[in-house]
């Protein structure tokens, strides 16, 4: 073989590795973009919720009807002299 030949042959072989390996770097690359865009939406939706609950703490911190809410609402507690009807849960009809 010839040096010419030869010099061909490599590069053809070095081009061919080059895009054997290539293709599956794009592709893990285009699979890491897509779970990069899926934690960034989930940081937002966390972001939201983590400023939903600071407001909800500073209004129990300075708002005494939002601490009785929440003691009524989620605790069931009543004021001396309160009467509370619990009704069974409406069947849907």
């Amino acid at each position: 073989m010839s040096g010419r030949t030869l010099r061909a042959g490599a590069l053809a072989v070095a081009a061919l590795a080059i895009l054997g390996f290539g293709g599956q770097s794009l592709g893990r690359l285009w699979q890491m973009k897509h779970e990069v865009d899926g934690l960034e939406r989930e940081i937002a939706t966390l972001r939201a919720e983590a400023d939903r609950l600071s407001a909800a703490v500073a209004r129990l911190r300075s708002d005494p009807e939002s601490i009785e809410q929440v003691a009524r609402e989620e605790l069931g507690f009543v004021k001396p002299g309160e009467r509370v009807l619990k009704l069974p849960p409406s069947g849907g009809q």
